[in-house]
């Protein structure tokens, strides 16, 4: 498998061998990989994951923090792109209707004329019921309710998947990004909110359980890029909430909308004629958040590579 399809893959999945961990796939293919054959600048998704693994397989090379031994893993398949759709017969078809008598072909044409009109205000009508349709789906309050229940449902998995990330890392924070919000800060709250659900006993599919970890979410919408700074009460002697999202903010001059000791929030909003882009500008600010926490001694130094390896975002989850 070349560097870029594995960059491509990475975009989207955490890790090779398992949608939920690092598994001896990752671990084998990590070791194949000499850090310096390819240009990080060009494959982020394959630096990211390559510093990250690197890491693990250093500090857990057979059992992971907990005692459990590293999973085989399952390889990926890289399936290439289809290929494109074979073009050139219809003209060699079109042909023989040249030689066709003018005069036979005549008579259908007067008669497609005098039913065209028929046609067009059936198409009419039916674009007519298509609106309306589209009227009763673009309902505001019912997208809302339709988004705030998207919004909990992958708040409550982000949430299992950072604990899960930050117990094998050794994490006290985490910083990464969602999809759901789309920008929204109330929308973002609730995220949050669901990632630091405590866990149903008894409930089959576990949900949120990272209270525990301090976590700084980001989340690109159109016009804005949201940020939430939550700190649990147990950290904020070492971690000031407010001042850590205000620190991340001011890097694309952002402002600070609710300051709390445990959960602020802020945004960024879009420029273009300053080149601001909440997508573009997200893994900087991400980037910017881990560094604040580094100058704290709250996350950990990579030695083996640049400042900016250990960074999670929404490509570091599966969804």
């Amino acid at each position: 498998m070349s560097s870029e399809e594995l960059n491509a893959y990475l975009a989207v999945n955490s890790y090779l061998g398992s949608a939920t961990g690092v598994t001896l796939v990752d671990y084998k293919t990590c070791k194949d990989i000499a850090s310096g054959s390819f240009q990080a600048g060009q494959l982020p998704h394959l630096q990211r994951w390559h510093s990250h693994v690197s890491h693990l397989l250093a500090t857990y090379p057979k059992f992971d923090r907990l005692g459990n031994e590293i999973p085989p893993g399952k390889a990926p398949n890289l399936a290439s792109a289809p290929p494109a759709p074979k073009t050139g017969a219809a003209p060699k078809e079109a042909a023989p209707k040249k030689d066709a008598s003018p005069k036979k072909e005549a008579a259908p044409k007067k008669e497609a004329k005098k039913e065209a009109p028929k046609s067009e205000g059936k198409k009419k009508d039916q674009n007519k019921d298509d609106k309306k349709d589209d009227a009763k789906q673009e309902d505001p309050e019912e997208a809302r309710k339709k988004q705030l229940k998207k919004v909990i449902k992958e708040g409550g998995k982000r949430g299992v998947e950072i604990e899960g990330a930050a117990d094998m890392g050794g994490l006290q924070f985490f910083c990464t990004s969602v999809d759901e919000v789309g920008g929204d800060l109330e929308m973002i709250v609730e995220s949050v909110k669901a990632m630091n659900n405590e866990p149903i006993p008894g409930d089959e599919e576990r949900k949120g359980c990272s209270k525990h970890i301090g976590k700084m979410i980001f989340s690109a919408g159109t016009d804005y890029l949201a940020v939430a700074a939550y700190v649990p009460e147990e950290k904020q002697g070492e971690l000031e909430c407010a001042e850590w999202l205000a620190a991340v903010l001011a890097l694309f001059k952002g402002e600070v909308v609710t300051k709390d000791k445990t959960l602020s929030t802020g945004r960024v909003k879009a420029d273009g004629n300053n080149n601001i882009f909440p997508l573009k500008i997200r893994e900087p600010m991400l980037l910017e958040a881990n560094n604040f926490l580094r100058k704290l001694g709250l996350f950990p130094e990579d030695k083996d590579s640049d400042d900016d390896d250990m960074v999670f975002g929404d490509d570091d989850f599966p969804s």
